[in-house]
């Protein structure tokens, strides 16, 4: 397992929350993921053998946000 911190642009409510959540949650090999509205980041738990940093920001991208690597 691995864990990927990313940093969440474009996120206002709740709802948007929810939607990146989700988005990150579909992506094969993801086993959590916790996204912060107010500090507009999202913990990610996946294993880095079925996917990738880059498959989880685009996954993110997908849903309407933009996404970077966090630290």
């Amino acid at each position: 397992m691995a864990t990927l911190q990313l940093r969440i642009t474009g996120m206002t409510c709740g709802h948007c929350r929810q939607k990146v959540t989700a988005a990150l949650a579909r992506t094969a090999g993801v086993s959590a993921a916790v996204v912060d509205l107010g500090t507009g980041q999202a913990d990610v738990e996946f294993d880095d053998r079925v996917t990738t940093a880059a498959d989880l920001v685009g996954a993110v991208e997908r849903a309407g946000y933009g996404a970077t690597h966090a630290g």
